[in-house]
């Protein structure tokens, strides 16, 4: 049994799992920290967690060796107490404590961890002259090593207490904390480490103490020649300091003159009072300063960014809202809401005459021009635009800047954002914000909150500058596919304005206004050499696209324009190629994408669902089948929680209504249910998909089909009440682009209808529910009939199947 060093007992048992060691050895009497990303260690620390925490550390003989076997292994090794645990980014970081040695007597499993069994060394020895002597040998040697610089070599834990080494009588615990705080080759402390004699280990610690030592006392030969170097290195310093004062009283200095440029761009700079203070102070520190001090360049860099900064420089804005207006329609089609927002920050500006920069935020898929119409908004306020993109960022100082303290730092993105453009009030895009990460240099999204929040950027502290700037008139713009991601806190600073996606008819338009003129003029040729008709325009859209924004259209019809580019280039004489569908076909191969619904039949326990992604919204079908069994439920198909308790509920719904649906009594427990969602591969979660699932269990149980062209969305509870979703735009577009007819949906997202366009409206027909009972009248062919009230349920099981 070994003892815990802070209270209980460590009970050892015939076998422990092993941990496996790289480049060092644990010794008893020792805590160290380990950093493990092998699969067998972390499996073998998990294990070790989860039990009593104790684990057997062995070291492996070649450390080049990513998965060892036995024979790679030394045959001792020391067990050891976890005393912390840690899981960062696939790696776990432990607090090992050493408590015995032990031989390895055999393993007796390799996977998923090795796990070996044990038998412990005795830590014994004999209190004679001999082993006195060796001690107090070790001991002066030691203090000869501390003395002669040897602490770079020590672990900086071992080396405040000095006493724990020289008040030790204990010979074995001596030779532990030295082989573990001296940084000795892995080979000779493995050797120590299984020495059983405590004076062989001691002789053997001496033996390596005299070596180190050696090397030390040549080293310190080396360092007293390269010392006299550094003396003479600095006279010539002191000489050239000389030289330059005599330089000053000659009026022939250059430093001077670079400090008075300074003080100029400091004059010019129209600094607040406060920056101008410390530029002041800054500069006279420089000015007092040899300029071959490695500092003088620091504090050069930093009045060059204070001086360069745009303190009080505001390009003019002059506001024209029809022009506006103009400008922000002829760059984009659609995308009411955005500009609505534009141009009414334009008017309160223009009444007002000043008015705190919004920090608006587009969500929305890809594609759907959130980047693109910052350039816009730019123009139409006749701004200069800046854009950083923050996907990736995982450093605090990407946003905050770097102290000075650190080579190369600089200040953060937001700053050197103000500086490019060189004006305080700027449109400043922030792409991607909803992609920010988070790792131990910070977290950048909390420092984002400062700088968009307009009841604080007016000082914006950025480490490097230490000085507060004014971003009070920064417009920023977010950008972000989700919101999901976006912490609470940054969150609520966002005006949010959502991007649902275009519709077909206003894909349509932007390809034939923006995207075919582009297109044709980025390949080198003229308008007329080549004509997209309306039909093919569409044909392409519906065919061989399927997403909420424009990118993989212009994909498409680059490949098309790029197609006819080669046959001009190779000399074929055409005036002008009329792109049809049937040439659109030959030029980009067969058709990509097939209406959804179209060879899906009226069938039973399967039903059409409406989901909303980051690409926009889309279609979910949804499978019941039933099958022999007690009453299971199984759901297939990567669902989230959410959706899995939407799918327990709807089972609880059925079953509850049983007579209502024309069920017998108990058919519930001869049957076991399968709920499987295709397109396994990709995660679904949500409550919305509630009413659908329900609909299919209930047409698997009664035979009776879902209608083929009816898709539905809801959120179903089990007394069957339909509630709100969110999304609903989205997911009645994805049903018009599938080529769904009938549209199911709570009663109380009818007030979302406003934002449905007339054409999609006129193609659909909705039907508003508030209950589950008017879900099953339109989703299915004939609504169930109620049951007897003494129905028995069949013998034979192909009834319910």
């Amino acid at each position: 049994m070994a003892i815990d060093s802070i209270t209980n007992p460590i009970k050892l048992k015939s076998s422990h799992p092993v941990g496996l060691l790289r480049g060092t050895v644990i010794f008893p009497g020792n805590s160290i920290p380990i950093v493990s990303g092998r699969s067998k260690s972390k499996a073998a620390l998990d294990a070790a967690w989860e039990g009593d925490r104790v684990i057997v550390f062995v070291t492996q003989k070649n450390e080049r060796i990513e998965d060892p076997k036995e024979a790679d292994l030394y045959s001792v090794g020391t067990v050891c107490l976890l005393r912390r645990l840690i899981k960062i980014d696939g790696e776990y970081t432990v607090t090992a404590e050493g408590i015995m040695r032990v031989y390895i007597k055999s393993f007796l499993k390799t996977e998923p961890h090795m796990e070996a069994e044990i038998e412990e060394i005795p830590e014994l020895y004999e209190k004679n002259e001999e082993t006195e002597a060796l001690m107090r040998t070790v001991k002066d040697q030691l203090k000869r090593f501390l003395e002669l610089g040897g602490n770079s070599l020590f672990d900086p834990s071992s080396l405040s207490n000095w006493s724990h080494f020289s008040g030790s009588d204990d010979p074995n615990q001596l030779v532990n904390s030295i082989s573990q705080a001296i940084d000795f080759k892995t080979i000779d402390k493995q050797q120590i480490l299984e020495m059983v004699s405590a004076a062989d280990r001691l002789r053997r610690v001496s033996e390596l103490l005299a070596k180190e030592i050696r090397v030390l006392e040549i080293y310190q030969k080396i360092s007293s020649h390269t010392q006299e170097r550094v003396s003479k290195m600095t006279k010539e310093a002191i000489l050239r300091e000389q030289m330059r004062s005599i330089e000053e009283e000659l009026g022939e200095s250059g430093e001077n003159q670079e400090i008075r440029e300074f003080e100029l761009k400091i004059r010019k700079a129209n600094m607040p009072k406060e920056v101008r203070e410390k530029a002041t102070k800054e500069l006279s520190r420089l000015s007092k300063m040899s300029s071959y001090n490695p500092e003088a360049a620091y504090i050069r860099n930093y009045l060059e960014w204070l001086t360069d900064l745009p303190w009080r420089v505001s390009g003019k804005i002059k506001i024209d809202l029809k022009k506006a207006q103009g400008i922000l329609d002829e760059d984009h089609y659609g995308l009411s809401k955005v500009k609505e927002r534009i141009l009414e920050y334009l008017a309160v500006h223009k009444l007002s005459g000043k008015v705190k920069g919004p920090i608006l935020c587009f969500v929305g898929p890809p594609g759907t021009g959130k980047t693109s119409i910052g350039k816009s908004i730019a123009r139409a306020l006749n701004r200069k635009f800046v854009k950083v993109s923050l996907g990736g960022v995982r450093d605090e100082a990407e946003i905050r800047g770097h102290r000075r303290t650190y080579v190369g730092s600089m200040p953060g993105r937001v700053i050197q954002g103000v500086k490019q453009a060189n004006t305080t009030n700027p449109v400043f895009m922030l792409d991607e914000i909803d992609k920010l990460g988070a790792d131990y240099r910070g977290d950048p999204s909390a420092a984002l909150l400062e700088a968009l929040d307009p009841e604080q950027n007016f000082a914006f502290s950025d480490h490097y500058l230490e000085v507060p700037y004014d971003l009070s008139n920064v417009m920023f713009i977010t950008t972000a596919n989700i919101l999901d991601t976006i912490p609470p806190a940054l969150r609520d600073r966002l005006e949010v304005i959502p991007y649902p996606g275009y519709t077909q008819d206003e894909k349509f338009h932007i390809a034939k206004k923006f995207l075919i003129p582009k297109i044709v003029k980025s390949h080198g040729l003229k308008e007329d050499q080549i004509d997209f008709n309306d039909e093919a325009i569409n044909f392409i859209i519906q065919a061989y696209t399927r997403e909420a924004g424009v990118r993989n259209l212009e994909r498409e019809l680059s490949a098309i324009v790029r197609k006819i580019a080669r046959k001009i280039a190779e000399g074929e004489k055409v005036k002008s190629y009329a792109i049809t569908t049937q040439v659109v076909e030959e030029l980009l191969g067969p058709i990509k994408f097939i209406p959804q619904l179209a060879e899906i039949e009226d069938m039973v326990g399967a039903s059409t669902g409406l989901s909303v992604t980051e690409a926009g919204g889309d279609v979910l079908f949804i499978e019941v089948t039933l099958m022999p069994g007690k009453g299971a439920v199984q759901l297939t198909g990567q669902l989230g929680e959410v959706m899995k308790e939407s799918a327990q509920a709807a089972m609880s719904y059925v079953r509850s209504n049983w007579n209502k649906l024309s069920l017998p009594e108990r058919f519930f427990h001869k049957v076991d249910v399968h709920v499987h969602v295709p397109e396994g591969a990709i995660p679904k979660d949500g409550p919305s998909a509630g009413i659908a699932l329900t609909t299919a269990i209930v047409s698997a149980f009664t035979k009776i089909s879902v209608r083929k062209d009816v898709a539905m969305t809801g959120e179903v509870t089990l007394r069957g009440r339909v509630l709100e979703i969110g999304g609903f735009k989205e997911k009645v577009l994805a049903a018009h682009r599938a080529g769904v007819k009938i549209v199911i949906a709570p009663e109380h997202n009818r007030k979302d209808l406003i934002d449905i366009p007339k054409y999609v409206q006129d193609d659909l027909e909705f039907h508003f529910v508030k209950h589950m009972d008017e879900v099953l009248k339109v989703a299915l062919i004939r609504p169930p009939l109620p049951s007897q009230p003494k129905r028995v349920i069949p013998t034979h099981q192909p009834a319910l199947a």
